[in-house]
Parts: structure tokens; sequence; C-alpha cells
């Protein structure tokens, strides 16, 4: 760690905005939740505090004076709003009589979108900020280090640093290197099943008098997020829980990062019944509404939704066929579909792997663990295998 000087903070306040957004623009894989605003909010919306189990500790990484390697860590009293579920080793720890919580976690609460979570000006700083990160919980006799939904280059710093990687499997959806001219050409290369099945869903929602509208950025009024957090909150209390952002929140996104946020809103006989939030890269805005081939990177991500009344289909029509119309329309690369969820497949969302890394002080239940996941990685590529075998494309796509 020669030349580095290491700094701890307790809150996003205490981190310079302007640096760290600056260091985020540097990385292979940014995402709009790593931007400085987003991790505010969540703590200033009391979405992730210390109340909610998610204590913040900023890791900053300075040479020279100059921010050269960052990251948000917090310290979970919980395994909750992760999307890498470790239960069974914090069960394992509490049947032997050990603390497993808190541990430490490198990742963005509620997220589980893969991207740079080691925002670092070099291979060497990155390097170095996932070494200090394991000396950093030895010092705080903290159980357990892990890191959600990486990179590439943060995976590979975390496995030089002796972390153990896992992985896991989510449906992303791409357009073509020839981008598809409309939703009728990205149909052409299903299946044919595949094809009727849509067909069938997107009918079955139309044909009860369903429309759509979309806004994006500044554009999206102030009624139609208080409507969006009715549906978002309905839906997580329908299932039981309370949701895990704030309305505070998502009035922080509509200040701080509107251009990052597309809503869809469905309507029924002039009445709005469900929405859909959709985050977007900043490139992935066009002002005319039009194209633009220079828009390759572009990425949109499925985030959030809920309804107040029951329509057939219209989770799918909502949160995969609305949003992947417009990224056709916008030229946007791909689509993110989110954590889970086989049933994507069939709305030709494809499986890709994504990873994590994970320390564990205590050698025995490390080493359990490492033959944990060698057992669980076979699994995942055969399973990511077997779905390849059962992809929604055609062999022969029609021009």
């Amino acid at each position: 760690m020669n030349n580095y000087v290491i700094r701890v903070v307790h809150s996003p306040t205490e981190v310079n905005a302007a640096h760290w957004n600056e260091l985020l623009g540097l990385q292979p894989v940014p995402t709009p939740f790593m931007r400085h605003e987003y991790l505010l909010a969540l703590h200033t919306s009391a979405s992730a505090t210390p109340d909610t189990g998610w204590t913040p500790r900023f890791i900053l990484l300075e040479r020279g004076g100059a921010l050269v390697a960052a990251c948000a860590l917090y310290l979970k009293t919980h395994s909750y709003g992760e999307y890498v579920f470790d239960w069974a080793w914090a069960n394992a720890y509490q049947q032997h009589g050990l603390d497993y919580y808190p541990k430490a976690l490198v990742a963005v609460p509620f997220t589980p979108v893969p991207g740079t979570r080691l925002l670092a000006r070099s291979a060497q700083d990155r390097a170095a900020l996932a070494q200090a990160l394991i000396r950093w919980c030895e010092a705080e006799q903290l159980s357990s280090l892990h890191l959600l939904f990486g990179s590439d280059q943060d995976l590979q710093a975390c496995d030089e640093a002796g972390m153990m990687l896992r992985h896991t499997v989510q449906f992303h959806w791409t357009n073509q290197i020839k981008p598809y001219a409309d939703f009728a050409g990205f149909l052409a290369t299903l299946t044919q099943d595949k094809r009727k099945k849509i067909r069938q869903e997107r009918r079955k929602v139309a044909d009860v008098g369903v429309t759509f509208r979309w806004s994006l950025g500044t554009d999206i009024a102030p009624q139609d997020w208080d409507f969006f957090y009715r549906c978002y909150e309905r839906t997580y209390l329908e299932h039981g829980n309370a949701p895990y952002l704030s309305r505070q929140f998502f009035h922080h996104m509509a200040q701080t990062m509107p251009e990052h946020w597309l809503l869809f809103v469905a309507e029924r006989e002039g009445r709005a019944i469900a929405t859909s939030l959709i985050a977007i890269s900043a490139d992935s805005t066009c002002a005319n509404g039009q194209k633009d081939s220079d828009k390759n990177a572009a990425v949109a991500y499925g985030r959030y939704w809920g309804a107040l009344e029951r329509v057939d289909c219209l989770h799918f029509e909502a949160c995969y066929y609305q949003p992947i119309a417009w990224c056709i329309e916008h030229g946007v690369q791909r689509f993110e579909g989110g954590a889970q969820g086989e049933h994507k497949m069939a709305r030709a969302l494809l499986p890709i792997k994504a990873s994590s890394a994970h320390w564990l002080a205590h050698p025995a239940f490390a080493d359990a663990v490492q033959r944990f996941l060698e057992r669980e990685g076979e699994g995942v590529a055969q399973y990511l295998h077997d779905l390849g075998r059962r992809s929604p494309l055609r062999k022969c796509p029609e021009a």
C-alpha cells in the first residue's frame, strides 16, 4: 500500500461528489446506480441507513491528495435487499455460536445490476483497494466481505486478493449488431412458438383497452411520480413486505438524476392503472426522440413496477414489451431484466452470468464455503448450458 492514504468515511455526504463521479466516468462498466447522487439519495431518504440495516462506510484511496480508488461499503445486520443469498452461511455461523453479522458488503443497496463496484484509475489502484478492503475487515473483526454484481475487472482484483468467486444467472435482452428496425423485426428473429406467445400476450392487454404512454426525464410529471409510487408500494405490500425505497428517494431522483429515468404508464378508459419505471444510461437519450447510431453502448435497466388493477399479461407488457419496443425505437443496445426469472427467456431475454466475490475470516468456514461454491459453480455452468440449448432465437433468422 505504498504511497496510498486510506480514508474511511461514514456518509456519502463526506465524499466529494464531483471527484466520485469523475472517477466513475473512467470505469469500464459504469452505471447510474453508482453515481454519487443515487447513493446519496439512498442515504438521505432513509432507505439505506443504519436504521434499515445499512451502515455506510465509504472507502477512499488517495495518492498525492487525489482520489485514485473508492467504493461504497455497507455494514449489514441482515441479508435483505442483496439478491445474492447467503442465509445458509449465516445460519451455519449461528449454529456454531459465531456471529455472522455485521458483515461488510460492497454493493448498491437493493440494486442487482452488474457494473463496476471498485472505482479505480488503474488496475494497480483497483488491486490496492481490494487488498485494503480485506485488511480493513480484519482490523474491524468482521465475519466476512462480499462484493456483489461486480465487473470483470473487480472480480479479477478480488480473485487476486484471495476472495472466492460466486456466479448466478440473469436475463438480458440485446439489440443486434445491426439494430432491429422495429418490434416486428425483433419478433422475426424468434422461433414460431415464442412469436405466437408474445403476440397473444400483447393482444390480451390491447383487447381490454389498455394503452401506454411514456415520459422521459424532466417530462415525468410530479403526479406521475406520485402515481408510480402508489403502484410500487402496493405491489410490495401485496407480497407482505414494505417497499425498500421511500417516496423521498424517488423525489431525489426526479430532482438530481431525471435524465436516467423512463416511466411507462398503462391507462384504460382514461384511468392510469399501472406503471413501470426503467433506468437508463445517460447516453440512452436522444434529444429528438429518434434513433442515434452512435448509441451503441446505451443500456436500459428494468427496475420497478406496480399495478392498481389486474389485467392478464399486463406485467409482461409493462415490464418487457414496452421497454424493448422503446429500446428498439431509440437504438438502445441492451435491456437488463434484473435478478432471477427464467420466464424472461420466453420474452427473448437471454441468460448471462453475473458474479460476486466473497471473503470469510474464519478459515474453516472459508474452506467449507469454497467447496460449496465449486459445486454450485458447476451447477450454474450446467444450467447456463441447458438454457443455451433452449434459446428462443431462430437458428436462421428471417431477413
